[in-house]
């Protein structure tokens, strides 16, 4: 019976801390106090989070071991000696031990989600999470009803904050606004020569980049990196070119010429996840450097997708055995990559994958190699160059569309798709049809402005993943993009881009077997420095909530675990 008592106890204590809040907030009101005096210090700090009493070892492992009679260890005999007897009768020395002290800390209990009903007690529950786990950092929350209209609860809502994967948000909301849902990024072939009855081509080819980021395994439906080029390639071949006497020319001129977005730390740029942006990309500008064991001395090293833009050093060799031992790939200045190191005849190839320093170059290369494997013979040389204005077009190539494309990148957080749609949103109305994150920085705000209905300096995007310590947004903001996204005509195919939690994706672990599984769908948003989450959640009233939860600072895993105590109160809240 104890621990039912101490339950209703604590669910006393709970009862009365939240009419305690309700009495500080109508005072507040009799005094002419503002809004923000809800968020002072509230008296559910001191009982939450509310924990149930549990029974230790109540699995099925631990039920057998409990019942289960310890064995009694066995005496082992003493040996007699005259050495054992001396050794026996001589006092004991005390040795000091060389193990670590163990010490016992107390468990933290869960932080769970609260049950609030009415406005007032839903501030003070969310005012008394956001206090009761991180002990340092920076907050900024806002939760609004989009079926009411009004704002339920705000935390620093205006203070500029770090975004992490949450900026591609407005990324999405932008692509779609400017440029629509069904819209299709394309790649197009062009000639500026005539060709010949017997198929030769008495010019150069262009390839020429339109940002798109499906030039990729990831939409090749599993046929391999160089599924994408050998598309181009067999393009080509339907047009009747059998041979280009002319040169192959990439032509990434769509984009500027920055593959750095302002704002990416130096650390960032050998991971997969800031690969370079250029408007003429692929395989996410990830070259993939297999290793295989040869026939011979040598190993063998090939390119994943196959490229002719670079050259490759192979100081590997094949050794008997099984085992890989030293292998490393490296660039030279120039960009040559070497390979060296032993690998076993038996060993499975080993592959290392390198980012792409110059991704338009890298692309032209491996569709001049995809023309050369499709029969068609090349006499002139790879460069990069701008399409002549009277270039004739060979063939096109178009994406998936933007909504696939965004769903992909929301819901995996994709930084290379998102770079590429944010900077495909600032080309509409350039005087020269060039994207750049400035320029996609400068529609964002006007968008912001002129239909969001946000201040012009609550966002700043230095890029249009996140990924730049440069960003900044407000909680406000985000929930104001949140509303008119919702009532948008992309509306459905924004909500759609999300994860849900505890379903999929970026969510998929997150707020399991709470009110908020399968009903919150939001971007996550993280780093070494943010933690955050913005998006839809509909309340137990069937009132559908937007919310930001906006957490800059070093307690990061506190964080996301009051994150998603807030997301499932949320869900559970109601009038």
């Amino acid at each position: 019976m104890r621990p039912l008592l101490r339950l209703r106890s604590l669910i006393t204590a709970h009862t009365a801390a939240r009419r305690t809040a309700a009495r500080h907030v109508a005072r507040c009101a009799a005094l002419g106090l503002t809004a923000s005096a809800l968020l002072a210090p509230s008296p559910l700090a001191a009982v939450a989070p509310l924990a149930m009493p549990q029974t230790a070892g109540t699995g099925k492992g631990a039920s057998k071991a409990a019942t289960k009679p310890k064995a009694k260890p066995k005496a082992k005999p003493a040996a007699k000696t005259k050495a054992a007897t001396k050794a026996a009768t001589k006092p004991a020395t005390r040795k000091r031990s060389s193990a670590p002290t163990r010490r016992t800390t107390k468990a933290v209990p869960v932080l769970r989600h609260t049950t609030p009903r009415g406005e007032i007690a839903l501030a003070a529950d969310l005012h008394a999470l956001l206090t009761a786990r991180t002990t340092s950092g920076a907050w900024g929350v806002l939760v609004s009803s989009l079926s009411h209209g009004d704002t339920l609860f705000a935390f620093r809502g205006d203070a500029p904050m770090l975004p992490a994967s949450t900026l591609k948000l407005y990324t999405t909301a932008l692509a779609f606004d400017r440029l629509g849902p069904g819209h299709q990024l394309s790649t197009a072939i062009l000639r500026d020569g005539s060709v010949d009855a017997d198929g030769t081509l008495r010019g150069s080819l262009y390839l020429q980049g339109g940002g798109d980021p499906s030039l990729s395994t990831r939409y090749a439906g599993g046929a391999g990196p160089d599924a994408p080029m050998a598309a181009l390639a067999r393009l080509v071949a339907d047009a009747g070119i059998t041979r280009i006497r002319g040169d192959v020319v990439g032509d990434a001129s769509a984009f500027d010429s920055k593959r750095i977005p302002d704002g990416w730390l130096a650390r960032y740029l050998n991971d997969s996840y800031a690969a370079r942006v250029s408007a003429l990309s692929l395989n996410e500008n990830l070259l993939n450097v297999a290793i295989a064991p040869g026939k011979g001395q040598s190993g063998v090293v090939t390119l994943q997708p196959a490229t002719v833009a670079y050259k490759v050093v192979n100081n590997t060799r094949t050794i008997a055995g099984s085992r890989a031992s030293k292998l490393v790939v490296s660039r030279t200045s120039d960009g040559t990559i070497v390979a060296r190191g032993t690998i076993g005849s038996r060993s499975q190839p080993k592959v290392y994958q390198v980012v792409v320093d110059d991704p338009a170059l890298m692309t032209t290369g491996a569709f001049r190699k995809a023309l050369e494997r499709q029969g068609i013979t090349v006499d002139g040389e790879l460069r990069m160059g701008n399409t002549p204005p009277s270039s004739e077009r060979v063939a096109t190539y178009r994406s998936p569309p933007l909504s696939t494309l965004a769903g992909d990148m929301n819901r995996e957080s994709v930084n290379h798709i998102a770079e590429l749609l944010f900077r495909s949103a600032g080309r509409p109305g350039a005087p020269d049809g060039v994207g750049s994150a400035e320029r996609a920085n400068m529609a964002l705000r006007q968008f912001l402005t002129q239909k969001v209905g946000a201040r012009a300096d609550a966002v700043s995007a230095a890029d249009g993943s996140g990924l730049s310590t440069l960003d900044r947004i407000t909680a406000r903001s985000l929930v104001q993009l949140l509303g008119y996204a919702n009532r948008a005509q992309w509306g459905t195919e924004f909500h759609q881009s999300l994860p849900v939690a505890g379903k999929s994706d970026m969510l998929r672990r997150r707020m399991v077997a709470t009110p908020a599984a399968g009903n919150l769908h939001a971007k996550t948003g993280t780093t070494s420095e943010v933690i955050a989450l913005g998006g839809y959640v509909t309340a137990r009233n069937g009132e559908l909530l937007a919310f930001s939860f906006l957490y800059n600072g070093t307690d990061r895993w506190r964080a996301r675990e009051t994150i998603d105590a807030m997301g499932a109160t949320l869900a559970d809240w109601s009038r």
